[in-house]
């Protein structure tokens, strides 16, 4: 069985064409800079590229592009859309409604759309996504996988805020939690790799959207995204955590809208707010040259990581592994040593030989005889939500 999965974003598309159940990807890509000058398709097919500029005005000429190559005769994947039997879409935002995966029909798109305010950079272009594939591959079935269905175990001490209960009775507010699929399928995978029924492991996705996820046997109990994905970590340009104080004194004596708030703690802090760069690689560059705006942006990230990982070993009352994964958990070495320095006391303590080394597997990277292991997991959120849609199917 042939699915595509499909992570529609604001100017792009990323994708994957996965052959279930072998886990085999056949194509990988993604589409960039949408509506903008100089946008970009690329596709890897065998360890064949496809780096092509072309003029990609919005996402429906994009998908349209990916099943133009994947049909090709050139790539020769397909001989017609009918081969693709699901399309599996990333959708961040699922509310209360979804704590499972599901096939996509009009009442799930209406939910979608009446959570756009709740999610804006993400659930607008997740169902553009949605809509554009339903017109490319008709015979298809749609799959919506959800960002916050992972995180519908969370007790009810830990998703409720201290606000009126009517707020959440009538509006739903409450913390919902973020980037499940990824979390989902790391602790998933050191599950495994630990060969234990009963675990207590601290998953931390850092990228340019970052998160913190206490899963106890298999389950989320406390993450650190919420209502919407914008609390908790340092993040590439979102502030993470900040007193609400902050918030009333921009728009009461600064005279800031909420727009403008929103705008603020969104697109420009974080990391781009501390140093003027969003890429940690380049602050990473700058800070090993000097720049002092550098070195505290990265001692800033780290330092809330560390708060949030210390909370969460007390939540459990105990941790067995501590899971580093996506763009900058699997590739910095330096935040790593940074979040791992000085817990000890915790059982957590890095090799600096083995958090150096490079590589694509799954690796440790504690001390030797330390109790807690710390692992590096390469995230695939894509596989993860093919294999919830194949299992979707197969339920059907």
């Amino acid at each position: 069985m042939k699915i595509l999965i499909i992570n529609s974003g604001s100017s792009s598309i990323k994708f994957q064409l996965i052959e279930m159940p072998q886990k085999n990807v056949l194509a990988s890509g993604m589409v960039e800079r949408i509506g903008l000058d100089q946008s970009k398709i690329k596709l890897s097919v065998s360890g064949e590229r496809i780096d092509e500029i072309r003029d990609i005005p919005n996402h429906e000429t994009g998908l349209q592009m990916i099943s133009g190559i994947l049909l090709s005769d050139s790539v020769g994947l397909l001989k017609d859309a009918g081969e693709i039997e699901a399309v599996g879409h990333r959708v961040v935002h699922g509310g209360s409604s979804f704590s499972e995966t599901v096939v996509i029909d009009e009442e799930v798109k209406s939910k979608i759309k009446e959570l756009f305010s709740l999610a804006p950079l993400h659930n607008p272009h997740n169902l553009k996504g949605i809509e554009v594939a339903e017109k490319i591959f008709e015979k298809a079935v749609q799959i919506a996988v959800f960002d916050t269905a992972f995180h519908q175990t969370m007790p009810e001490e830990a998703f409720r805020y201290a606000i009126p209960d009517r707020f959440l009775k009538e509006e739903q507010i409450r913390a919902y939690g973020f980037h499940g699929t990824s979390h989902k399928y790391v602790s998933e995978k050191a599950i495994h790799y630990l060969g234990r029924e009963r675990s207590k492991i601290v998953s931390i996705h850092l990228g340019n959207g970052c998160s913190i996820t206490a899963v106890k046997d298999g389950k989320s109990i406390e993450h650190s995204l919420g209502f919407g994905p914008m609390n908790g970590l340092v993040m590439g340009t979102r502030s993470g955590d900040i007193d609400q104080s902050v918030i009333f004194f921009l728009m009461e004596e600064l005279g800031y809208s909420s727009g403008q708030v929103k705008k603020i703690l969104q697109e420009e802090s974080g990391m781009q707010g501390l140093t003027g760069y969003s890429d940690l690689r380049e602050i990473e560059l700058k800070a090993e040259q000097g720049d002092k705006n550098c070195l505290m942006a990265l001692k800033m990230n780290a330092y809330r990581v560390k708060k949030y990982l210390g909370a969460y070993i007390a939540v459990m009352n105990g941790i067995d592994a501590v899971v580093f994964t996506a763009g900058i958990g699997e590739n910095s070495d330096v935040i790593r040593k940074l979040v791992c320095d000085e817990m000890e006391y915790l059982g957590i303590k890095l090799d600096p030989e083995k958090n150096a080394v490079r590589s694509s597997d799954l690796r440790e990277i504690q001390a030797e005889n330390e109790k807690v292991k710390i692992l590096v997991i390469p995230t695939n959120e894509e596989i993860e939500i093919a294999n919830q849609s194949y299992n979707l199917l197969n339920r059907l």
